[in-house]
């Protein structure tokens, strides 16, 4: 980590390792900014972008134990603007040609990146421009939850439910399914049934003026490795009230609260006498969900690395067969990252996260 630091791709790094529950290696270096040389440290507040989606699908799963919905439920039972879903075939604009969907969403497409939603930043086509045009993406200040769902419910879907893998906002449509079926809204479901049990006091929506002296800047690699400053954590959207709870990227947090958060399920749903989950539930969550691997469902690459041998589950990704993801790890170790290079992962069979 030191050497990324030292040739100018990151300001800085924090890594932990834990075995057997027990840490076996903590470090911090570099800073969380430049400008100013703060120091990152183990209390540093990160946005945590898509590692958000493992807490939306642990909160989903707590909703599921309780039987208030079975996953191969149609999504437009509990929101019903996803009712009769059109299907993209062609073209762009006023030209842009479509066909209904044969497939309804199910809660179980959301949940393993398979419903026919995309992500409009970064990707290129007809439907990705309409996600741009009616403000889909999910950012901090798009609209309530409810609203900017209803407004992705009138774009058509990119592919037919079910056919392929796509990472898309299927956890910000999940959020809101969070919100539908137990009566609250998001951050307080999560903060009530999640963060609070689990002490991760710094996780949430946004950075109270209190804690904003340890919120990190965002910075970009660019060619000859020099880091341009993306967003200073002074000008962060998330410092103020943030009007869409994005179940999909939009949490902050810490090593140390995320760390909690990763032994609640190394430990099969509990942590320090905390019971988030049942151990089935953690089980079937972190097992492939998808017929073989991302590679053979139309995803042969994702975020520079190679997906042959990684399957998906519920919310993160699982590991099939090591020797053809040609990584050193273990059958059913799963993991995920965030846009803003943050990452984790838990192999059961080494009880290591």
């Amino acid at each position: 980590m030191q050497e990324y630091i030292d040739d100018g791709k990151l300001p800085g790094a924090a890594t932990l390792v834990a075995r057997h529950g027990k840490v076996a290696f903590c470090e911090t270096m570099g800073y969380g900014d430049l400008k100013g040389k703060k120091p990152l440290t183990q209390e540093s507040i990160l946005r945590f972008y898509s590692m958000s989606k493992p807490i939306t699908a642990t909160a989903v799963m707590m909703l599921y134990e309780q039987g208030l919905f079975q996953l191969d439920d149609p999504l437009y039972e509990y929101m019903p603007a996803f009712r009769n879903m059109q299907v993209y075939c062609s073209g762009s604009g006023n030209s842009m040609t479509t066909k209904p969907a044969t497939t309804p969403i199910t809660i179980h497409h959301l949940l393993t990146h398979t419903s026919g939603l995309t992500y409009g930043v970064e990707n290129e086509g007809g439907v990705p421009g309409m996600y741009a045009e009616k403000r889909t993406d999910f950012y901090p200040n798009d609209g309530q939850l409810a609203s900017v769902v209803d407004r992705l419910a009138e774009i058509p879907l990119e592919f037919e439910p079910g056919s392929r893998w796509e990472y898309s906002v299927s956890f910000d449509v999940l959020g809101r399914l969070v919100e539908v079926v137990s009566g609250k809204t998001l951050d307080v479901f999560l903060k009530d049934q999640i963060f609070d049990p689990l002490e991760m006091e710094d996780t949430g929506f946004c950075v109270p003026e209190s804690k904003q002296c340890r919120f990190v800047s965002l910075y970009q690699c660019m060619p000859q490795d020099r880091l341009l400053l993306m967003e200073s954590a002074a000008d962060s959207p998330l410092t103020g009230p943030v009007e869409t709870l994005s179940g999909g990227g939009g949490l902050v947090s810490t090593l140390k609260d995320y760390f909690r958060f990763t032994e609640m399920l190394r430990n099969n749903g509990s942590s320090e006498g905390h019971r988030v989950l049942g151990r089935k539930s953690v089980e079937l969550m972190t097992c492939n969900h998808i017929p073989g691997d991302l590679a053979d469902m139309g995803q042969p690459t994702f975020c520079e690395t190679t997906y042959e041998g990684i399957g998906f589950g519920l919310g993160m990704s699982v590991v099939i067969d090591p020797a053809k993801a040609k990584i050193i790890g273990s059958p059913g170790e799963y993991a995920w990252g965030g846009y803003a290079s943050t990452a984790f992962w838990v192999d059961p069979k080494e009880d290591m996260t």
